[in-house]
């Protein structure tokens, strides 16, 4: 069960990748040539964004092992839920934080330097890079979803949840990069509130989680060897 909320936050998190990541997608190479020419080329884009999100689940699977292992994957639940729940009721833009920092600023300006260049290209290689660089773009709901990986202690699971979680962002960003004239630029704006009523229940799942209150599929107990159903 708790799975199905990477597949939801994704699906309620592409509203926001619409704006964020929207001009990007708008910008894909290959206009113009109709919609059977130009859809291969945005599905490896929309894979590319999945196969980072893996990744980066992956990797981040690998300290969340650790954690597990030591005992403290509790204490992680809940202080990633207090966490995001701070910074929804307080309407902390995350990405605005993160973007500051010199080293993230630094990879920025190389990042879109490749961008730039991969957008001049036009194979359909390059818009599969261009979807994996995409996927390392700060994003206040790929945060979040990392945070639910990381709750669920394991590599590959962690991985697991965030391909989840890019297969929920798909539908509505392959939109986006067919048809994105469709979308207001007001859109990000009416849709703020949606985003932050979901941030606040995710983040009280997360807290619940790590209450271990033994209730199936929202507080599941913790088993002996220290680890947890993920149902």
């Amino acid at each position: 069960m708790f799975y199905t909320t990477a597949l939801i936050a994704g699906i309620v998190g592409s509203l926001h990748c619409v704006g964020m990541c929207g001009p990007i997608a708008l910008a894909l190479p290959g206009k113009g040539r109709g919609w059977a020419n130009i859809l291969p080329g945005r599905l490896l884009y929309n894979a590319g964004r999945v196969m980072t999100y893996s990744l980066l689940g992956f990797l981040l699977g690998t300290f969340g092992r650790g954690i597990q292992v030591a005992g403290w994957q509790q204490g992680l639940s809940i202080g990633l839920g207090l966490l995001l729940l701070v910074l929804a009721l307080a309407q902390l833009q995350l990405e605005s934080r993160v973007v500051k920092l010199k080293p993230i600023d630094t990879a920025l300006i190389w990042l879109r330097r490749q961008l730039g260049r991969l957008m001049k290209q036009g194979q359909p290689h390059s818009l599969f890079q261009i979807g994996i660089l995409n996927g390392f773009l700060p994003c206040g709901f790929v945060y979040l979803a990392l945070a639910g990986a990381l709750s669920t202690g394991g590599m590959w699971e962690s991985a697991a949840y965030m391909a989840l979680f890019g297969l929920g962002t798909f539908p509505a960003m392959l939109v986006i990069s067919m048809a994105g004239g469709m979308i207001s630029p007001s859109f990000g704006q009416k849709i703020k509130p949606i985003l932050t009523g979901f941030t606040v229940v995710f983040a009280l799942l997360l807290i619940l989680r790590g209450m271990n209150l033994g209730i199936p599929f929202v507080s599941p107990q913790i088993v002996a060897q220290g680890e947890v159903s993920c149902e």
